[in-house]
């Protein structure tokens, strides 16, 4: 990382077209940004696996053809990543989680289970919904100890 980056993090965004596929761009943009940052390839390929779900979401959710903005914040301890919807928004809170088996007995579409799993493949997640859109904020520390740390400070 450059003597730049470790002064004031560096941001990269990204405009998505809502079309199919298009989630994609973010997750190749995210390898070579972990790479950059020094990443490890687990920690880049859960962190890609979250920004796709939360991209897909917001094709699905944000009820909006508006293009959807990835913005990468390289910081020398972490990657902060922010998708950004400008669609109607909701409320997390009240996202409830799917019975995949009763879904997987009935043959039901296996959706829905993108929020829980954004929450198990990054360590900080925050959700922030307007009715002019929303901004799922994900952070993936690049020491584990700092994450620990962190979660410590959340329960206290």
């Amino acid at each position: 990382m450059s003597e730049r980056s470790k002064a004031n993090p560096s941001t990269i965004e990204l405009k998505i077209p809502v079309e199919p596929n298009m989630e994609l761009v973010a997750t190749n943009a995210m390898d070579v940004i972990a790479k950059h940052i020094g990443l490890s390839e687990e920690k880049a390929a859960e962190t890609s696996m979250a920004i796709i779900e939360a991209i897909i979401n917001a094709f699905e959710y944000a009820d909006s053809n508006k293009d959807i903005y990835v913005n990468f914040i390289m910081s020398p301890d972490k990657l902060t990543v922010k998708v950004i919807d400008q669609g109607t928004g909701f409320e997390s809170s009240e996202v409830k989680l799917p019975n995949i088996d009763e879904k997987m007995q009935k043959g039901e579409n296996k959706r829905g289970w993108g929020i829980s799993l954004i929450k198990e493949l990054v360590d900080v997640v925050q959700f922030e919904s307007k009715p002019s859109g929303t901004t799922v904020t994900m952070i993936k520390h690049k020491f584990n100890e700092l994450k620990n740390q962190q979660q410590a400070n959340n329960e206290n």
